[in-house]
């Protein structure tokens, strides 16, 4: 079953390259732009990642859940990995792998199933 997205995916890529760009000169990205790219990159996780097992937080910005495996339904799912926006995106377009993300101190990783390094980076950029 595919996921509905919502963000479209040409307007989603140009967020998360500007952010790629904004990054790599060390500015600030536009709040817009930043929340933009997390919801889309978010939204590429669950639609390559199909499943409810894990839920994937980055605050304030999105949630999502992805991974095959038991469907959580109630109170605080088993599998959670939460850390901020610039860390996930970091993540996501390949700029660290997961292990060097677990080092940072700012990902929280919690469950069996909740290590996504087998489906990163989703979107390579420089």
């Amino acid at each position: 079953m595919a996921i509905k997205r919502r963000i479209d995916e040409t307007a989603g890529r140009a967020a998360l390259r500007e952010w790629a760009q904004t990054a790599q000169g060390q500015g600030k990205t536009a709040r817009p732009v930043l929340a933009a790219a997390v919801r889309f990159s978010l939204e590429e996780l669950a639609s390559r990642a199909e499943g409810n097992s894990v839920e994937v937080r980055i605050p304030p910005f999105g949630v999502t859940q992805c991974i095959a495996g038991p469907r959580h339904t109630r109170g605080t799912p088993p599998n959670v990995v939460e850390m901020p926006a610039g860390l996930w995106l970091s993540l996501a377009t390949g700029r660290i792998s997961w292990g060097e993300a677990l080092q940072t101190g700012q990902l929280h990783a919690s469950g069996l199933r909740a290590d996504l390094s087998a489906h990163l980076p989703l979107i390579e950029y420089p």
